[in-house]
């Protein structure tokens, strides 16, 4: 890919280290919901800088408010110095551009086409200039044409100028999406997940083409939910959770904040919660033993007898035993009494 091109020549570009964009407590609510509040961002020369956080946290509503789709309901966005006006193509005039989490191609027109679209901000020739095709207004043509020409080659679509947009591959039709924003010659580009759907391969080329757009120097704001390309890429990152800034910084610093990866990944779990499982409902509960109880070890045994105490179950030889009949209560024998005659004995009487 030739990253080789010429300096954006309608904005000048601005000095290094030159604050480009300001956005200062940037709030904006939908009714009752309040989808960004108070964001403070800033964003340098030549720098890269990373806005990232889970869905939801308010990415794309804050890329709206910098660029006028969306007029903040509390807040300012600066632009070298000046407050934006609140007009989206005032505000690409002024020198930002941007791209769309959604590709926006005009899919029947060719790709050299879509380019010169994003070059009319640049172009100055009035209504009666275009309608009877002045000199000016052809020397314009020609060098938007040069111009979207050099773009399509810093690029690598040099070939499929005259190609229709929409039979691009996915990942072309994201490039060209950032030529055209790049056709406005912005001191500032926005680019919504330029990554979201591409291959490896694709990512990779993605990188390296902005990395030649800081080169350019052009400051870029980036959203996107690759991790790893985020962090090799930027200077700084943002991270919005819930419409709020939660911390900015560089990308170990991000990386390593405890709060960054509960947002992610959810609150971790507490070490000292109870593990113990109920117990089952038709199973008894073990009773801990008492620590007065006596032990089994203690404990004598019910049926032996000691050697000194005598069982109370066992028969002394004095004592009668409980069931046996008392002497006094058996009856005497009597010489009338007959004999059984189980014995097989005569009776005498």
């Amino acid at each position: 890919m030739t990253t080789t091109t010429k300096s954006a020549d309608a904005t000048s570009a601005p000095a290094v280290g030159e604050t480009v964009l300001d956005a200062r407590g940037v709030t904006m609510r939908f009714g009752g919901l309040t989808a960004v509040r108070d964001v403070n961002l800033t964003v340098n020369s030549g720098e890269i800088v990373g806005l990232i956080g889970p869905n939801g946290a308010g990415k794309t509503t804050f890329f709206n408010c910098l660029t006028g789709l969306y007029i903040p309901t509390e807040g300012e966005v600066r632009y070298k110095g000046k407050v934006l006006p609140p007009t989206s193509y005032k505000v690409t005039d002024a020198g930002i551009a941007r791209t769309f989490q959604n590709i926006r191609l005009f899919h029947n027109m060719t790709v050299l086409e879509n380019v010169l679209v994003g070059r009319h901000t640049r172009m100055k020739q009035g209504l009666w200039s275009a309608l009877l095709r002045l000199p000016g207004f052809k020397k314009a043509e020609e060098e938007a044409s040069k111009r979207a020409m050099e773009l399509l080659e810093f690029i690598g679509l040099q070939d499929k100028a005259q190609h229709l947009a929409k039979n691009l591959p996915y990942g072309e039709q994201r490039k060209l999406e950032i030529a055209r924003a790049l056709a406005s010659d912005p001191g500032l580009i926005l680019l919504d997940e330029p990554t979201a759907g591409m291959n490896p391969q694709e990512t990779r080329a993605a990188e390296e083409l902005i990395f030649a757009i800081r080169d350019m120097g052009i400051a870029v704001l980036v959203i996107e939910h690759d991790m790893r390309f985020i962090f090799n890429l930027c200077d700084r990152v943002a991270v919005l959770v819930q419409g709020q800034k939660l911390i900015e910084g560089d990308s170990q610093t991000v990386q390593s904040d405890e709060r960054v990866i509960a947002a992610y990944l959810g609150e971790p779990v507490a070490d000292d919660a109870p593990a113990a499982a109920a117990p089952a409902k038709d199973a008894p509960a073990e009773e801990a033993p008492s620590e007065d109880a006596p032990t089994e070890e203690d404990a004598p045994a019910e049926d032996a007898p000691s050697e000194d105490t005598p069982a109370e179950d066992a028969p002394s030889e004095d004592a009668p035993s409980e069931d046996a009949p008392e002497a006094a209560d058996a009856p005497e024998a009597s010489e009338d009494t007959p004999q059984d005659p189980a014995s097989g004995k005569e009776n005498d009487a």
